[in-house]
């Protein structure tokens, strides 16, 4: 069982970059592959990018390919997702979630953490 936290969002104008954190308390973070979704106001929570246990398998949503990257330090219990040109349509609630497997579908699942806000002004 992993608990994750994310941290690092806030406010940017539109060009720039913020590198979100996502810290999960529990001694089998390393067996799990990491996800990072995303919910605006008035959407559905929608797939941003997922890493694999070890960190040598990554996916993306095409909307932010080329822009965000997805990385995992197991020794820190920690996954970050690097955001650069940030657009304002990019503005939502960012969450990191646990699974068993790889997925761009948020049923597999298990943990999630309670989100960062991140603002992208134009």
């Amino acid at each position: 069982q992993v608990q994750p936290v994310e941290s690092g969002g806030g406010l940017v104008q539109a060009g720039g970059s913020l590198r979100l954190s996502c810290a999960a308390s529990g001694r089998a973070f390393g067996n799990y592959a990491m996800g990072w979704f995303r919910q605006a106001p008035g959407k559905e929570r929608e797939f941003v990018a997922t890493i694999n246990w070890s960190g040598d398998k990554t996916n993306y949503a095409d909307s932010v390919k080329g822009r965000f990257t997805v990385s995992r330090d197991n020794t820190k219990n920690t996954v970050y997702l690097q955001m650069n040109s940030l657009k304002p349509e990019d503005t939502a609630v960012y969450y990191c979630g646990a699974a068993g497997r790889m997925s761009s579908d948020s049923a597999p699942y298990s943990y999630w953490g309670q989100g960062t806000q991140v603002t992208v002004s134009s």
